[in-house]
């Protein structure tokens, strides 16, 4: 039996992939109290640390485990300061980005068999690419063989183009190989066309699928997995002139194709990121759904932003699986979390290696 303890663990992403892959999780850590709620209400036998790491001793919240099982540490520090899309805070000044030493701290104290740790597609090149071998050494002097790569959410069942770094040491002497990509990849449409109408800033707790499960897609019906009810179909409201520029923005456009009398209020649009106000298109994965209120991402046929029923499936979170704490909360949950079917394929492969 291998043993998870989640670190960072936010909403629960990469505790819900290891879960699915077979995995107990011990207990997770994390500090903020809306996604610590939601991470105690969607894994209900897993104690939730909810407190700042530097001052929690592991060795005080483990639990023994048999001679022949094994302990994974895993988790994502806190990853704005090394986004490719923070050009402010990208520096070595930004706190965020010496949380990494609590994760070495937790894997030298508990010495566990293996380790997987997670972050951006930025942490990669952050620094010309020093950090990641700061990072990678602190491992190897501990012991670990360690291997890392950037992995596609796309290449592994999730509806989104969204690129990983991970980084997975075993302290026997195994270097790691990461999975295959599958051959199958998912649309926008593929996760979400079987999900209810809604409107700009509607907030309904629970609606009827617009088909039933049979009729719905393959992708659908694993993320419905007997739910009898779309939960969380919860839209934030725009202003009406947002609305205006959304009937401007054909599949696959952005912020560009809105006529110029509609944007007077920016300064200056040459400013905008390519991202904003963009709307997916239906036959292909989704762009990479972060803060997708903020950026404004466009449904493919009805003129809102998503909901966060839809932005959780694109996700690859399970219709069961319920978010915690006021919309602004959860739309950032949802957008920091690790896919729950990318994780999922990770821990299935580190399995393989204790069979």
């Amino acid at each position: 039996m291998l043993y998870g303890i989640d670190i960072f663990s936010g909403a629960g992403g990469l505790s819900l992939g290891a879960e699915m892959a077979g995995i107990n999780i011990m207990f997770a850590v994390e500090k903020d109290k809306s996604a610590a709620e939601t991470y105690r209400f969607n894994h209900k036998d897993t104690p939730v640390l909810c407190e700042d790491i530097h001052n929690i001793d592991p060795l005080q919240h483990i639990t023994p485990i048999e001679p022949d099982d094994q302990l994974i540490v895993f988790g994502g520090p806190p990853c704005q300061g090394f986004s490719t899309s923070n050009t402010v805070t990208r520096n070595m000044q930004n706190p965020n980005n010496s949380l990494f030493e609590e994760f070495v701290r937790f894997v030298a104290t508990l010495n566990p068999d293996w380790f997987l740790f997670e972050n951006v597609e930025g942490f990669y090149r952050f620094e010309k690419g020093t950090m990641r071998d700061k990072v990678k050494t602190c491992f190897e002097d501990l012991g670990y063989t360690v291997n890392d790569t950037i992995l596609v959410a796309s290449d592994y069942g999730v509806p989104q183009h969204r690129n990983r770094f991970l980084m997975v040491g075993n302290r026997n002497g195994i270097l790691f190989q990461f999975p295959e990509k599958q051959k199958k990849s998912f649309t926008v449409m593929d996760a979400i066309a079987d999900l209810p109408k809604l409107s700009n800033g509607q907030m309904d707790d629970s609606l009827q699928y617009i088909c039933p499960a049979k009729d719905a897609s393959e992708y659908a019906q694993l993320m419905r997995q007997g739910s009898r009810t779309s939960k969380q179909n919860y839209v934030s409201r725009n202003a009406d002139y947002v609305i205006e520029r959304y009937k401007y923005i054909g599949q696959g456009q952005n912020w560009r194709a809105i006529p110029e009398e509609l944007m007077k209020n920016y300064a200056n649009k040459e400013n905008c990121h390519s991202g904003i106000y963009k709307r997916l298109k239906p036959d292909e994965p989704s762009v990479v759904i972060s803060n997708y209120r903020k950026n404004m991402l466009i449904h493919p046929y009805q003129d809102r932003g998503l909901s966060v029923r839809e932005a959780a499936r694109l996700q690859s979170f399970p219709d069961r699986f319920i978010f915690k704490g006021s919309l602004m909360h959860i739309q950032q949950q949802i957008g920091n979390a690790v896919p729950p079917l990318l994780a999922k394929a990770v821990f299935e492969k580190i399995l393989e290696y204790g069979e």
